[in-house]
């Protein structure tokens, strides 16, 4: 695993995104796109607005490499482009959150940068790669996902683009074969190791649910999300160094863990087979296994309590999942331990636990909506008067996958406002 380009992210008060409220992202990208790409002032158009989303992962961690089964949501935070159609087989990106702009002739792609516009290149290459030549377009990129805050700004750049791509050229949008080309473009493209779940949940979102994703078959079920509790990312203020080698490690551990309890991978163990070969396993693989054959029967089990409306057996998973993180697997940090505690303490709070690799960066919480400010207040208060550190904080609904917008839409909204 090696470490992402920078992408085109912004996710404070000066983001493109979030210059106001009563004006939809659509809208603001539209007005963009018109500024940047007609300097002339001749008011060139947009002929299309793509969208994808970020992602948070409810519960499922460090179980995807074992062929094991996630339940991530897509968010309403995304990547946003606006474009219109080239007649030519070029590419002409900017980044309204960096000021950067790139050119591209999509016939002689060739890794010259190690920033955002390596994602948008492996994206084309990849999809040539499927048969489908990619078109060329003039595009505004712009974004609300924060970067490196765990919630997939790089799923979210690809499938935006992928999104780009296939509505210009007309193709079939199947979300599943999509989200296989973004991973094929993060890993041999880009050079990022990742699985398939950024990718499937940007994908395959739908507005109020989340995906039972099994990484084995590539199976969703797509799983209702209470009405009455929202999903907050807890974002520590702190990013990950250099734990390459710590997750390389983990899995070396897995994979030896299922060789030794004479399983393809770990997805096929329970606890049962872990307690009778427990004495032919060292006591740090045993206590990794033993995270991962827990934590894919607790990923059932939270689908199962969502499908039946309990919110507290959820938040209970959750709490043991952050546990098993902790001890077992032993991925979580002293700041993300912090935020943790304080979220599972409030009372509006069913259950807490770290997302995504671990070591740092964000945890996630399962809050009473209508306990939802008094909960940000207070834990935000708590975390940073024993931390020192300023926590961000961003309540999520639970979006729809990539889409397409027609411009003449957006600008018949906007005469509705006038």
């Amino acid at each position: 695993m090696t470490h992402p380009p920078s992408l085109p992210s912004a996710s404070g008060p000066s983001s493109p995104l979030g210059a106001s409220a009563s004006v939809s992202p659509e809208q603001r990208i539209c007005d963009a796109f018109r500024s940047a790409m007609s300097p002339d002032g001749a008011g060139r158009s947009p002929a299309l607005v793509v969208r994808a989303p970020g992602r948070v992962n409810l519960i499922g961690e460090h179980t995807d490499y074992n062929d094991g089964f996630v339940l991530p949501m897509a968010i309403d935070r995304a990547v946003w482009i606006a474009l219109a159609p080239r007649s030519d087989r070029r590419l002409v990106v900017r980044s309204l959150d960096l000021g950067q702009q790139y050119e591209i002739e999509l016939d002689r792609l060739a890794h010259e940068d190690d920033g955002w516009v390596e994602y948008i290149k492996g994206v084309a290459w990849s999809l040539g790669l499927a048969g489908r030549p990619a078109p060329g377009w003039d595009g505004v990129i712009a974004s609300d996902v924060p970067i490196g805050a765990g919630l997939s700004s790089s799923a979210a750049l690809e499938l935006a683009t992928l999104r780009a791509f296939v509505a210009l050229g007309h193709g079939p949008w199947e979300p599943p074969t999509m989200a296989a080309l973004a991973q094929r473009a993060e890993r041999e493209w880009v050079g990022v190791s990742c699985g398939i779940m950024d990718q499937l949940a940007a994908a395959s979102g739908w507005h109020g649910h989340a995906l039972l994703i099994d990484c084995r078959s590539l199976a969703i079920e797509h799983v209702p999300l209470p009405a009455d509790a929202t999903v907050v990312v807890l974002d520590t203020d702190t990013r990950r160094g250099l734990v390459d080698s710590a997750y390389n490690e983990r899995r070396a551990q897995c994979e030896r863990a299922a060789r030794i309890l004479n399983v393809s991978a770990l997805r096929d163990a329970t606890l049962a087979d872990l307690e009778a070969r427990a004495g032919n396993l060292d006591p740090v693989t045993l206590r990794r296994a033993r995270h991962v054959i827990s934590e894919n029967a607790r990923t059932l089990a939270a689908a199962r309590a969502l499908h039946a409306g309990d919110v507290t057996e959820m938040g209970r998973l959750m709490n043991q999942s952050h546990t098993s993180l902790r001890d077992d697997f032993e991925v979580s940090g002293p700041e993300l331990d912090v935020m943790v505690r304080h979220a599972q303490a409030h009372p509006a709070c069913h259950g807490a636990r770290l997302t995504g690799a671990g070591f740092a960066g964000c945890a996630l919480a399962l809050v009473r909506t209508s306990g939802l400010d008094a909960f940000v207040a207070a834990v935000s208060a708590a975390y940073q008067a024993e931390t020192g550190r300023t926590p961000r904080v961003y309540p999520c609904t639970a979006a729809d996958g990539a889409s397409v917008v027609r411009v003449d839409e957006i600008e018949e909204n906007e005469e509705r406002e006038r």
